[in-house]
């Protein structure tokens, strides 16, 4: 559609969907434009409600009602016109995928280019000694043999038994009744009327003698003729195999083994012809038979079977067999093998000898006791609640078979040139790019690797232009953020070439430092000047200038959002640069600036970790300083998580009895004792089905459900707090049982949840909806924004003291019963910080954050600071990984990893106070945070 100026728009009337206020506005087509706002003032609603929802139910509905009926069909939103609109594909940010065999490769659709590679030009190799095998034909061969040094005396073998028990006998008797002369047994030659005596227990190698001939110098039709003929017999009799005996002047041997299958000669090992299947971890041609092509097992760790070296084993240390009935069984064995290893049931795991210890897990054949682990082993098949019970006591790690490389070692025997398949995918994108650029493929080899090379390279490319380039292929995709997941799909779309497509986007800048916020910004322009319309939903600083066109909506979040505030250019004059009502506006331009605090606490202790070495750490030594506000930072791939999240955390999760999967490589960690509960507030959803929601989360719903137990119309009925719940028979509606949706399974697509006819939604019975408090009933409290809620219940202080918590981390927008499902990563972190926030105080707390910031508009990041600071003002110790320049601003230490991404990062580039990260000139981040903070303040102490 064309406006009054002739611009090319999708023109939007009267939407009304959540809490958008009847919004008439234009979004120009194939530009960039941004979506701005704080949380919860409309914006998602307008870009993935409206803009996507629609562009995908107009599409769906142009397709056959055959076709249909296998997707799911989207409601349309409250609007009164939509015009204008092209095709739309969402890019959310969302949890990667969990399941174990996503990978990086699989993802982006470069592993199945990357499988016929492989098949096509890939040499196989002996699994064993590592020789390259290659089939040959018996022209092949027999060149091979009319090739020797003229005068040369030889010899055609079949092998027949190699390193076999037996006194083959049978197998004499049946070659010297087939006519033939001699054999070869254990090296020597022998006729077959000669044969002595064979030992029956030892082994014995045996192979026919064919033929006996002398090199000539013509070579003759005759002389090749005879070649031919004994070479066939040859591979007949040795299954595909023949053998070039030399016998020297000296009377040394020297075998050369000859075969017209891929099989290694020397170690008669065979390998199946490379196909694309043989390269799939996902088809029994080519997982690893131990892992499945999982690349990794679980096993039974004994720091989570007895966590507490303090108790003993009739003290209930040892967690499975806590209960009196359940130890009674083994208490006589254990009692046995206490005898022999100098322990008692009552000894202290903590006065165990290290053989002691070992006897007790892993068993001791002297005693006949199996083993704490191999009992356990043994219960995984007792059925699936016994198998979810023991399954918190097991870590997982690589695969002893494959290393972690998911296929068998068929598949792993394959190279082009120096790499295997999944050396390859181990690489980091750029030095997968590097390694195929450098690549040269002879003759007719190179017509085969040419397409599948361009395809590899656009690719790997195009993921790098994204700021990934630190990511390898192998990587697992439940490894990853939700930014560099929907990065990841960015990278696809980049590929994929598709013009005249309105994308819609949800902060893709998250997780990037602001050194690679650049190229990121390309990417949008990329695609955006290929012909597409490019919507981002985006709070960064220089995404919204590089904007063509920006929406701020407004001015306040729920109720009080859904308002445009803004729309139209950054600049120039109407502008947003310089709008007056424009909350944004006010922070780009230094109106408006997040305080920052005028001293930095001193450390009262401190954690450190030794030799940290896990993925690109390279052996990073690091005090992290407790009671205290720190920020770990650095530009993408540089380490972060695996310090913080792997050498820090999983480390002292570890020694507080938490399951944890695979820590870290560490030499150790110093000062655990000062840290007695240690809590990682993540971004993982508060739960997976949509019964779950705030509410519920954070215990707000049982003293809401208690209130509503205690009106008169409750206690004249007899209604019980359990009554008011969606999750128990009563009160509920039985048809969606309390779910407010029915969920249509379909099959290989994800499921769609339909509003139920019955209760329209608002998941209770006739009866429990008649009883009211103040004229609202419990579906409309459900239904409340937090804001609205503690006004509600402004006599009840507790209740009012949690609600006002979650007003305090930012979420006085968020209605009460919003399922869990449909909540973003930050919401969902920001929930857990307020249940942590209602304890009155924390010591010995050590708090773990990454990226807080997630989907904060500038002005509730300031928030978010103050919630952070409230933590450690209560005695806890927060440790924030974070790229926002106001929180590293806001830390009292910070430490910056580098310098760059992948195998250039991994090292502690700088460590002090903001102030001193800033005067080092060595620091990326300190050069960014220069343009913010005067240089001349002065600097505090360190911590």
């Amino acid at each position: 559609m064309a406006s009054g100026r002739g611009q090319r728009v999708i023109r939007i009337e009267g939407a009304r969907q959540h809490n958008l206020k009847n919004l008439t506005l234009d979004i120009p087509r194939d530009e960039l434009v941004v979506i701005c706002g704080p949380s919860g003032s409309g914006k998602s609603t307008l870009a993935f409600d409206i803009v996507y929802a629609e562009g995908q139910r107009r599409y769906v509905e142009s397709l056959s009602a055959y076709a249909r009926q296998f997707l799911p069909q989207m409601d349309k939103p409250d609007v009164d016109k939509i015009e204008g609109l092209s095709p739309a594909i969402s890019l959310e940010q969302q949890s990667a995928s969990r399941n174990p065999r996503s990978t990086v490769a699989t993802t982006t659709e470069m592993y199945d280019f990357l499988r016929v590679f492989y098949a096509r030009l890939g040499v196989p190799h002996c699994p064993k000694c590592g020789r390259p095998i290659q089939a040959q034909s018996t022209d092949q061969i027999v060149d091979e043999f009319l090739a020797l040094p003229e005068g040369t005396r030889f010899m055609i073998l079949a092998p027949l038994v190699e390193h076999q028990k037996g006194t083959q006998q049978d197998k004499l008797k049946k070659l010297k009744s087939q006519g033939f002369a001699r054999v070869r047994l254990d090296g020597k030659i022998l006729s077959l009327d000669e044969i002595p005596a064979v030992e029956k227990n030892k082994k014995h190698s045996l192979d026919l003698v064919v033929d006996r001939l002398v090199s000539r110098p013509d070579n003759n039709a005759e002389l090749r003729g005879r070649l031919a003929d004994s070479v066939e017999l040859a591979l007949d009799m040795g299954k595909g195999r023949v053998i070039l005996h030399l016998p020297d002047a000296e009377g040394s041997v020297a075998d050369r083994v000859l075969a017209t299958d891929s099989a290694c000669p020397d170690c008669r090992i065979a390998i199946p012809a490379p196909s694309p299947q043989l390269f799939s971890f996902n088809s029994p041609q080519g997982a690893c038979p131990t892992c499945s092509g999982i690349g990794s097992v679980e096993y039974f760790e004994p720091r989570l079977l007895a966590p507490n070296r303090g108790l003993s084993l009739a003290g209930g240390g040892l967690l499975p067999w806590k209960s009196p009935r359940v130890f009674a069984r083994y208490e006589d064995a254990l009692a046995r093998l206490g005898k022999a290893h100098g322990f008692t049931l009552t000894t202290p795991f903590d006065q165990y000898n290290e053989e002691a210890w070992s006897a007790l897990f892993n068993g001791d054949e002297a005693q006949d006791w199996q083993g704490v682990v191999s009992i356990l082993e043994g219960g995984m098949d007792f059925g699936s609640i016994w198998r979810d019970e023991l399954s918190r006591f097991r870590q997982s790690m690589p695969c002893p078979s494959c290393q972690g490389a998911r296929l068998k070692p068929e598949a792993l025997a394959v190279r082009v040139d120096d790499l295997n398949i999944f050396q390859f995918c181990s690489l980091s994108i750029v030095r997968a790019l590097e390694w195929l650029e450098g690549r040269v493929f002879p003759g007719h080899t190179a017509r085969i690797a040419e397409p599948l090379m361009k395809e590899l390279t656009h690719r790997l490319g195009f993921l790098a232009n994204v700021g990934l380039e630190y990511i390898a292929l192998a990587r697992n995709m439940s490894t990853l953020s939700g930014g560099e997941a929907q990065r990841i799909r960015l990278a696809g779309q980049l590929g994929s070439g598709l013009v005249g497509v309105t994308y819609v986007l949800d902060e893709p800048s998250i997780g990037l430092h602001p050194r690679d916020n650049v190229r990121l910004l390309n990417t949008l322009r990329s695609l955006q000047t290929r012909g597409n319309t490019v919507l981002v939903v985006e709070h960064d600083e220089a995404t919204i200038l590089a904007a063509d066109h920006v929406i701020e909506l407004g001015p306040g979040s729920g109720m009080q959002g859904g308002e445009i505030v803004h729309a139209g250019p950054v600049h120039g004059n109407g502008g947003l640069m310089q709008s007056q009502s424009s909350l944004t506006a006010k922070y780009l331009r230094g109106d408006l600036q997040i305080p920052r605090p005028s001293a930095r606490r001193p450390a009262n202790g401190s954690l450190v970790v030794r030799n940290a070495r896990t993925n690109n750490l390279q052996g990073v030594d690091c005090r992290i300083p407790l009671a205290s506000l720190v920020c770990v930072t650095g530009v993408s791939g540089s380490g972060k998580s695996s310090l913080v999240v792997d050498s820090l955390y999983k480390h002292l999760a570890l020694s507080q009895g938490l399951k944890v999967e695979q820590p870290g490589l560490i030499d150790g960690l110093e000062g655990a004792e000062a840290v007695e509960r240690i809590v990682a507030i993540d971004q993982t959803p508060i739960g997976r089905t949509p019964r779950s929601n705030p509410a519920t989360y954070t215990k707000i719903f049982d003293e809401i459900r208690t209130i509503f137990a205690q009106t008169p119309d409750a206690k004249k009925r007899g209604y019980q707090p359990g009554r008011f719940s969606f999750n128990v028979r009563g009160g509920r509606c039985e048809k969606c049982q309390g779910d407010g949706t029915i969920t249509v399974e379909m099959h290989f697509l994800p499921d769609v949840y339909v509003t139920c006819e019955v209760c329209k939604g608002r998941r209770y019975n006739r009866e429990t909806l008649d009883v009211h408090y103040k004229g609202k009933n419990i579906a409309d409290v459900l239904d409340m924004s937090v804001r609205e809620a503690r006004l509600f219940f402004q006599n009840y202080p507790a209740l009012k003291r949690r609600l006002a918590v979650l007003e305090e981390v930012g979420l006085e927008y968020m209605r009460l019963g919003q399922p869990a499902t449909t909540l973003s990563g930050g919401e969902a972190q920001r929930i857990k910080i307020s249940r942590e926030l209602g304890k009155r105080s924390l010591p010995k707390t050590l708090y773990i954050l990454d990226e807080p910031t997630t989907g904060l508009h500038m002005h509730e990041v300031g928030k978010l600071i103050k919630v952070l600071h409230s933590l450690v003002d209560k005695g806890a110790s927060v440790v924030v990984i974070e790229h926002n320049i106001d929180v590293i601003l806001a830390a009292d230490w910070v430490l910056d990893l580098g310098p760059g991404g992948g195998e250039s990062g991994g090292r502690i580039v700088s460590q002090g106070t903001p102030e001193q990260i800033i005067a080092d000139p060595n620091s990326v981040t300190g050069a960014f945070l220069t343009h913010t903070v005067p240089a001349d303040r002065e600097l505090p102490p360190a911590g």
